[in-house]
Protein backbone atom coordinates (compact mmCIF):
# COMPACT_ATOMS: atom_id res chain seq x y z
CA UNK A 1 0.00 0.00 0.00
CA UNK A 2 1.44 3.43 -0.99
CA UNK A 3 1.77 6.07 1.36
CA UNK A 4 -1.14 8.00 0.18
CA UNK A 5 -2.84 5.44 0.19
CA UNK A 6 -2.42 4.26 3.56
CA UNK A 7 -3.15 8.38 4.73
CA UNK A 8 -6.39 7.53 2.37
CA UNK A 9 -7.80 4.93 4.62
CA UNK A 10 -6.21 6.22 7.69
CA UNK A 11 -8.54 9.48 7.27
CA UNK A 12 -12.02 7.34 6.23
CA UNK A 13 -11.08 5.65 9.53
CA UNK A 14 -11.31 8.22 11.40
CA UNK A 15 -13.89 9.70 9.35
CA UNK A 16 -16.36 6.60 9.86
CA UNK A 17 -15.61 6.47 13.50
CA UNK A 18 -16.45 9.98 13.46
CA UNK A 19 -19.62 10.39 11.94
CA UNK A 20 -20.81 6.81 13.66
CA UNK A 21 -20.43 8.53 16.77
CA UNK A 22 -22.04 11.29 15.67
CA UNK A 23 -25.25 8.98 14.65
CA UNK A 24 -25.32 7.46 18.13
CA UNK A 25 -25.61 11.01 19.94
CA UNK A 26 -28.20 12.40 17.39
CA UNK A 27 -30.69 9.11 17.63
CA UNK A 28 -29.74 8.88 21.59
CA UNK A 29 -30.89 12.71 21.97
CA UNK A 30 -33.90 12.30 19.82
CA UNK A 31 -35.40 9.17 21.01
CA UNK A 32 -37.84 10.53 23.01
CA UNK A 33 -39.19 13.60 21.24
CA UNK A 34 -43.17 14.47 21.45
CA UNK A 35 -45.23 15.82 18.37
CA UNK A 36 -44.73 19.04 19.86
CA UNK A 37 -41.03 18.98 19.81
CA UNK A 38 -40.95 18.20 16.41
CA UNK A 39 -43.55 21.05 15.20
CA UNK A 40 -41.27 23.21 17.22
CA UNK A 41 -39.25 25.87 15.40
CA UNK A 42 -35.16 24.55 14.89
CA UNK A 43 -32.53 27.10 14.60
CA UNK A 44 -32.51 27.41 11.26
CA UNK A 45 -34.57 29.64 9.42
CA UNK A 46 -37.77 28.59 8.35
CA UNK A 47 -37.41 25.24 9.50
CA UNK A 48 -38.72 22.91 12.03
CA UNK A 49 -37.31 20.70 13.98
CA UNK A 50 -39.31 17.79 11.59
CA UNK A 51 -37.46 20.06 8.64
CA UNK A 52 -33.76 19.49 10.20
CA UNK A 53 -34.67 15.62 11.14
CA UNK A 54 -35.73 14.54 7.69
CA UNK A 55 -33.06 16.37 6.39
CA UNK A 56 -30.70 14.41 8.29
CA UNK A 57 -32.57 10.97 7.15
CA UNK A 58 -32.86 11.73 3.48
CA UNK A 59 -28.67 13.01 3.31
CA UNK A 60 -27.63 9.66 4.90
CA UNK A 61 -29.90 8.05 2.22
CA UNK A 62 -28.41 10.00 -0.60
CA UNK A 63 -24.96 9.20 0.76
CA UNK A 64 -25.68 5.61 0.64
CA UNK A 65 -26.98 5.90 -2.91
CA UNK A 66 -23.90 7.50 -4.04
CA UNK A 67 -21.48 5.20 -2.21
CA UNK A 68 -23.19 1.97 -3.69
CA UNK A 69 -23.21 3.22 -7.44
CA UNK A 70 -19.36 3.54 -6.69
CA UNK A 71 -18.94 0.06 -5.60
CA UNK A 72 -20.97 -0.44 -8.93
CA UNK A 73 -18.41 2.28 -11.24
CA UNK A 74 -21.12 4.18 -11.68
CA UNK A 75 -21.68 7.97 -10.79
CA UNK A 76 -25.12 8.21 -8.21
CA UNK A 77 -26.87 11.02 -7.91
CA UNK A 78 -27.80 12.24 -4.31
CA UNK A 79 -31.07 13.08 -5.13
CA UNK A 80 -32.25 12.04 -8.71
CA UNK A 81 -34.58 14.49 -9.21
CA UNK A 82 -31.79 17.86 -7.69
CA UNK A 83 -32.90 20.57 -5.25
CA UNK A 84 -36.67 19.78 -6.17
CA UNK A 85 -37.16 16.72 -5.34
CA UNK A 86 -34.51 17.43 -1.71
CA UNK A 87 -36.73 19.88 -1.03
CA UNK A 88 -39.66 18.63 -1.86
CA UNK A 89 -39.13 15.34 0.29
CA UNK A 90 -38.00 17.79 3.48
CA UNK A 91 -41.54 19.59 3.33
CA UNK A 92 -43.54 16.03 2.56
CA UNK A 93 -41.52 14.44 5.92
CA UNK A 94 -41.15 17.47 8.05
CA UNK A 95 -45.05 17.31 9.49
CA UNK A 96 -45.01 13.41 10.38
CA UNK A 97 -45.51 12.04 14.00
CA UNK A 98 -42.48 12.13 16.29
CA UNK A 99 -41.80 8.57 16.19
CA UNK A 100 -41.89 8.22 12.76
CA UNK A 101 -39.31 10.76 12.30
CA UNK A 102 -37.20 8.97 14.77
CA UNK A 103 -37.28 5.60 13.42
CA UNK A 104 -36.42 7.02 9.97
CA UNK A 105 -33.50 8.85 11.18
CA UNK A 106 -32.42 6.01 13.04
CA UNK A 107 -33.04 4.08 10.09
CA UNK A 108 -31.28 5.74 7.60
CA UNK A 109 -28.03 6.13 9.70
CA UNK A 110 -28.01 2.54 9.92
CA UNK A 111 -28.15 2.25 6.31
CA UNK A 112 -25.37 4.78 5.63
CA UNK A 113 -23.44 2.70 7.72
CA UNK A 114 -23.76 -0.50 6.11
CA UNK A 115 -23.05 1.13 2.93
CA UNK A 116 -19.60 2.55 4.33
CA UNK A 117 -19.28 -1.18 5.19
CA UNK A 118 -19.91 -2.63 2.05
CA UNK A 119 -17.65 -0.19 0.27
CA UNK A 120 -14.71 -1.85 -1.92
CA UNK A 121 -11.28 -0.40 -2.30
CA UNK A 122 -12.40 0.55 -5.99
CA UNK A 123 -15.53 1.48 -4.77
CA UNK A 124 -13.89 4.17 -2.54
CA UNK A 125 -11.95 5.63 -5.70
CA UNK A 126 -15.03 6.40 -7.11
CA UNK A 127 -17.03 9.73 -7.92
CA UNK A 128 -20.89 10.57 -6.86
CA UNK A 129 -23.03 13.54 -8.32
CA UNK A 130 -24.38 15.67 -4.88
CA UNK A 131 -26.83 18.73 -5.14
CA UNK A 132 -23.50 20.69 -5.15
CA UNK A 133 -21.54 18.92 -7.53
CA UNK A 134 -19.05 16.51 -7.79
CA UNK A 135 -17.96 14.73 -5.02
CA UNK A 136 -15.44 12.19 -4.61
CA UNK A 137 -16.91 9.08 -2.43
CA UNK A 138 -13.63 8.68 -0.31
CA UNK A 139 -14.98 12.49 1.28
CA UNK A 140 -18.79 11.82 1.96
CA UNK A 141 -17.81 10.22 5.98
CA UNK A 142 -16.44 13.33 6.57
CA UNK A 143 -19.12 15.19 4.97
CA UNK A 144 -21.71 13.19 6.82
CA UNK A 145 -19.88 13.57 10.11
CA UNK A 146 -20.29 17.67 9.37
CA UNK A 147 -24.14 16.99 8.72
CA UNK A 148 -25.17 15.77 11.77
CA UNK A 149 -22.61 17.93 14.40
CA UNK A 150 -23.68 20.81 12.76
CA UNK A 151 -27.57 19.98 12.36
CA UNK A 152 -28.04 18.24 15.82
CA UNK A 153 -26.84 21.66 17.07
CA UNK A 154 -29.25 23.25 14.52
CA UNK A 155 -31.49 21.41 16.42
CA UNK A 156 -31.99 23.87 19.26
CA UNK A 157 -32.34 21.36 21.60
CA UNK A 158 -29.21 21.20 24.18
CA UNK A 159 -27.25 20.52 21.74
CA UNK A 160 -24.84 23.49 20.54
CA UNK A 161 -21.45 24.22 18.59
CA UNK A 162 -20.06 24.37 22.29
CA UNK A 163 -20.20 20.14 22.34
CA UNK A 164 -18.70 19.44 18.40
CA UNK A 165 -16.16 17.17 18.62
CA UNK A 166 -12.62 18.82 19.20
CA UNK A 167 -11.11 16.24 16.19
CA UNK A 168 -14.39 17.84 14.00
CA UNK A 169 -13.62 21.18 15.02
CA UNK A 170 -9.84 21.00 13.95
CA UNK A 171 -10.47 19.50 10.79
CA UNK A 172 -13.24 21.24 9.80
CA UNK A 173 -11.73 24.73 10.61
CA UNK A 174 -8.65 23.69 7.92
CA UNK A 175 -11.29 23.05 5.79
CA UNK A 176 -13.38 26.00 6.32
CA UNK A 177 -10.63 28.92 6.39
CA UNK A 178 -9.25 27.78 3.32
CA UNK A 179 -12.94 28.17 2.24
CA UNK A 180 -13.58 31.44 3.21
CA UNK A 181 -9.81 32.82 2.17
CA UNK A 182 -11.07 31.16 -1.52
CA UNK A 183 -14.06 33.29 -1.64
CA UNK A 184 -11.88 36.98 -0.85
CA UNK A 185 -10.03 39.02 -3.57
CA UNK A 186 -6.27 38.54 -4.20
CA UNK A 187 -4.20 39.18 -0.70
CA UNK A 188 -7.11 39.26 1.70
CA UNK A 189 -7.01 35.59 2.73
CA UNK A 190 -6.01 35.79 6.34
CA UNK A 191 -9.22 35.63 8.94
CA UNK A 192 -10.11 39.21 10.55
CA UNK A 193 -8.24 39.45 13.94
CA UNK A 194 -11.53 39.56 15.82
CA UNK A 195 -11.67 35.65 14.23
CA UNK A 196 -8.59 34.97 14.53
CA UNK A 197 -8.27 35.51 18.45
CA UNK A 198 -11.84 33.23 19.12
CA UNK A 199 -11.45 29.59 20.59
CA UNK A 200 -11.42 27.06 18.09
CA UNK A 201 -15.08 26.45 18.38
CA UNK A 202 -16.43 29.55 18.28
CA UNK A 203 -14.27 30.50 15.22
CA UNK A 204 -15.59 27.54 13.21
CA UNK A 205 -19.41 28.37 14.39
CA UNK A 206 -18.73 31.45 13.53
CA UNK A 207 -17.48 30.43 9.90
CA UNK A 208 -20.29 27.89 9.45
CA UNK A 209 -23.07 30.56 10.36
CA UNK A 210 -23.98 29.08 13.45
CA UNK A 211 -22.90 31.90 16.31
CA UNK A 212 -23.06 36.07 15.58
CA UNK A 213 -19.57 37.45 17.15
CA UNK A 214 -19.54 41.22 17.99
CA UNK A 215 -17.10 43.08 15.85
CA UNK A 216 -17.41 41.06 13.17
CA UNK A 217 -19.74 40.56 10.18
CA UNK A 218 -21.30 37.27 8.87
CA UNK A 219 -18.34 35.01 7.53
CA UNK A 220 -20.92 34.84 4.51
CA UNK A 221 -19.47 31.74 2.98
CA UNK A 222 -22.59 28.84 3.61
Amino acid sequence: MSAENSDTARALGRDIAGATAAHVALVDAIVDLTDAQVAQSSLLPDWTVGHVLTHIARNADGHALMLLAANRGEVGRQYAGGMVQRNAEIEQGARRPAAEQVADVATACAGLEAAWAAMTTAGWQGEGLSVAGTVKVNDLPFRRWRETVVHHADLGMGFTWRDWPADYVRLELARTTMLWASRKPMGLTTLPLAAQTLPDGARLAWLLGRTAVAGLDPAGIF
